[in-house]
């Protein structure tokens, strides 16, 4: 469809299918050379946080729309990668687990061997896991901040050598509207993984720039086969077992849109075109694209007679610090 990408190496994680695959079709189209990547080949099609004693809590009519809409996610590397190539472009599916660092650099040392260089770097792998804070056992947590931010970390410490030959590279994370936490979300160990995902991200705009590489974060909200968990899961545990207050999803299932909608901004990014675009955070949703404004302090107090007490912060800081101050969950 294009040539903004021709003669770069893409290597997208989690792309076997939704978001990552999208993206991993966008970026061929644009004419890079694509490495898709994810866990393992997938034997058979499963919600990822609908195991079978949940299922059985379904009604007939939910347990026979999760059978449909399962079914329209089926994939893996491999049939991505085949998918492109069948489009008349050039991909190749590397299996690997991103969250061990000496499997990362088998991945990243893979596509360089096959297509000589990594020049562009998109994480989209991501792990769910929909628990209140003392449901969150130690491993839930392993488990989905193992794959972001620790899995990026793993994959970029491999390819960032390969960028740094050529002077060029293109990092972009894929974080969630989550990463800013609050609200009606139960899923403690998600928000962390999406906001270190996003710090990941600053870190290297200003770590990487001086030498041609950039690296932004996006948020998306797209309907994927996590959707489907979403939409059913609070629907199956018991209340102290929820992902959200209110028992709702985080968005409802209608209203999700396919990924291919956004992805060709994420090939943007990863252009020539885009390389002034560094240390940004945009929310991507079907055809909207939002950019998000960098923290920065909104307001400050100090105090001019030496240390502070309470009584003096009592006295100072709700006209200064908290001047119009809004806490988290107010409007």
């Amino acid at each position: 469809m294009g040539h903004h990408l021709d003669g770069k190496v893409a290597l997208v994680t989690g792309s076997g299918q939704g978001i990552g695959r999208a993206i991993a079709i966008a970026l061929a189209q644009e004419g890079a050379m694509v490495v898709t990547n994810n866990r393992a080949p997938v034997k058979q099609n499963v919600a990822n946080q609908l195991d079978e004693a949940k299922l059985a809590r379904l009604t007939t009519e939910q347990l026979k729309w999760y059978y449909e809409e399962i079914e329209k996610y089926s994939g893996d590397a491999e049939t991505t990668a085949k998918a492109i190539r069948d489009a008349g472009y050039e991909a190749t599916a590397c299996f690997g687990d991103i969250t061990d660092f000496d499997e990362a650099k088998k991945i990243v040392d893979k596509a360089a061997q096959i297509y000589g260089s990594v020049d562009i770097v998109i994480n989209v792998a991501g792990a769910f896991g929909f628990a209140p804070i003392e449901k969150i056992t130690p491993e839930l947590w392993d488990k989905v901040t193992g794959v972001k931010p620790k899995g990026y970390f793993n994959i970029i410490r491999h390819a960032v050598p390969y960028m740094r030959k050529k002077q060029w590279g293109r990092i972009i994370n894929c974080a969630s509207p989550a990463w800013v936490g609050g609200g009606d979300l139960l899923q403690a160990e998600y928000v962390t993984a999406n906001a270190g995902a996003v710090g990941l991200s600053w870190a290297l705009a200003g770590e990487l720039a001086d030498e041609g590489i950039t690296a932004n974060a996006f948020c998306p909200a797209a309907k994927t086969r996590a959707s489907v968990d979403m939409e059913l899961f609070d629907k199956v545990v018991d209340k102290d077992e929820k992902s959200t207050k209110s028992g709702e999803p985080f968005m409802k299932y209608d209203d999700g849109q396919p990924p291919e909608l956004f992805a060709p901004f994420i090939a943007y990014l990863a252009s020539d075109e885009a390389a002034n675009i560094n240390g940004s955070v945009f929310m991507t949703m079907g055809t909207f694209i939002g950019r998000y404004s960098n923290p920065t302090i909104a307001a400050t107090m100090f105090s001019m007679a030496g240390s502070w007490t309470m009584d003096k912060i009592i006295e100072t800081a709700p006209t200064t610090l908290f001047k119009d101050y809004k806490n988290i969950n107010q409007k």
